[in-house]
């Protein structure tokens, strides 16, 4: 009895001490926030190099209005959405999956696989240094050419065979330039990486010797045995074996091995859900700063999933709540200058300038460059090549100098001798398309702003203000 009161008075000791490490900031909706988590989220989005940092006092009302946002996400249970599920099991693996091995395992698969191609390369014959100078020769050659090209390489052999340079001749006469400037020299070799006639010629030489003409599908060659050698050791390998291990994906099927393991050994009913999640446990108590990562992953899907819903789609989807938000705000969009809503335009021939204004006349602008296409540029034939914009000055030669009386030449395209320009000058935005970008963008914050008031209505919301002023200022 004793040694069980003993354990409960330890567990509550334990649970005072930790929230006096790391007391509750505050409480949104019954939710509470612990100091490091808001400190994380602080420090994260306030480091060093941030435009627009902000005080303390200054992201509460940020932090709190993200968390409203996320409350309200959960309430509409958009966290039990398969795909919210899939997107965020794959974010939160990510972070899990790396921890499964060790560099040790990876350095240990780097040994194997060096171990490998070292037997093989060793058994097969080692490694060979060789020079050599090609006279070049096509496959279809004729037997003239084929003759010619045989007294050029017993020329080059001969010389050679008399104390001619190597090196200094193959930068002279051979066809295959690249190691010419070389001096003829190749990179080691191992059997099977030439031609098979090359091959068969420098694993039968002796280091030093100097080879008759071999005759291979490229030409002839005079080859030149430097050094014969095993495989390169490990350590002058090292760097590039890693980086084949990464790119070949081999990481990742260490870690599938890894987690399959610890499956079997765990025994029936095990799932690599529950081995990633003890894992996942483990590193948390390690480092808290994990946890909050993988929150920030979960919140931040679930505010992507809240505010397309409650934002983005409202907005992008509703002409009239656009139209009726540029109405009621037209002061707020004004252009310095002013703007040319129409089209340049070049034309084959030149009945087709004033075709294409009479196609477009009665169209609305947002259909002009359908139009066009459907009645000049059906057929393989391209009649008229356009841009449609709403053009300010610098933006386009042709509406500069048409339009904007700008002076110079406009160089006329390639196969389009003909140009004009048709639309209207406009001295300020007449409807929210000509400046529906920003109206977007505007009326998304509008909405974003009248949805946070309704939610700080809904939820309530307190904030410790005594241990807010401890933030970042604690041992």
């Amino acid at each position: 009895m004793k040694n069980i009161l003993l354990a409960v008075m330890l567990a509550c000791c334990s649970l005072v001490l930790a929230q006096q490490d790391d007391p509750i900031l505050m409480t949104i909706n019954g939710k509470n926030i612990h100091r490091s988590e808001f400190e994380y989220s602080y420090n994260k989005n306030n480091a060093e190099g941030v435009i627009d940092k902000k005080s303390v006092d200054e992201y509460v009302d940020l932090f709190i209005n993200y968390q409203l946002k996320v409350i309200a996400a959960e309430e509409a249970r958009l966290d039990t959405l398969s795909s919210f599920k899939k997107e965020f099991a794959m974010y939160r693996d990510a972070q899990i999956k790396p921890t499964m091995i060790t560099d040790a395992d990876v350095e240990q698969k780097a040994h194997e696989i060096y171990q490998q191609t070292a037997n093989r390369v060793n058994a097969s014959g080692g490694l060979v240094k060789v020079s050599h100078i090609l006279i070049a020769l096509k496959q279809t050659a004729g037997e003239v050419d084929r003759r010619i090209a045989e007294q050029r390489a017993d020329s080059v052999y001969r010389a050679l065979c008399k104390g001619a340079n190597f090196g200094e001749l193959a930068k002279r006469v051979s066809d295959d330039r690249a190691s010419a400037s070389r001096g003829g020299e190749l990179p080691w070799l191992e059997r099977g990486q030439t031609l098979e006639e090359f091959d068969k010629a420098i694993f039968s030489m002796k280091k030093g010797e100097l080879s008759k003409p071999v005759q291979t599908p490229a030409g002839y060659h005079i080859i030149f045995l430097k050094d014969k050698r095993s495989f390169f050791p490990y350590d002058s390998l090292k760097t590039e074996i890693l980086q084949f291990i990464e790119q070949r994906g081999i990481r990742d099927q260490l870690i599938s091995k890894k987690i399959q393991t610890a499956i079997e050994h765990a025994g029936s009913g095990v799932t690599e859900d529950d081995i990633l999640a003890q894992k996942r446990k483990e590193l948390v108590a390690k480092n808290p700063q994990l946890k909050y990562l993988i929150k920030e992953y979960h919140d931040g899907l679930l505010l992507f999933e809240v505010m397309t819903r409650e934002i983005f789609s409202k907005a992008q989807n509703n002409a009239q709540a656009l139209n009726e938000y540029f109405r009621q705000n037209r002061k707020k969009y004004k252009w310095e200058q002013p703007r040319f809503k129409g089209i340049a335009y070049y034309t084959k021939n030149k009945k087709d300038i004033k075709a294409v204004r009479k196609a477009v006349r009665r169209v609305p602008f947002e259909e002009w460059t359908k139009v066009i296409q459907q009645t000049f540029n059906q057929d393989s034939t391209i009649r008229v090549s356009v841009d449609k914009n709403i053009f300010k000055k610098g933006d386009h030669p042709l509406v500069d100098c048409h339009v904007f009386k700008k002076i110079g030449q406009v160089k006329p395209l390639t196969d389009f001798p003909y140009a004009a320009t048709y639309g209207k000058k406009l001295k300020k935005p007449q409807c929210y398309q000509d400046v529906e970008a920003q109206v977007v963008a505007d009326y998304q914050e509008e909405l974003e702003k009248q949805w946070v008031q309704r939610l700080r209505r809904k939820y309530p919301i307190s904030v410790r203000r005594d241990i807010l002023a401890t933030v970042n200022q604690h041992p």
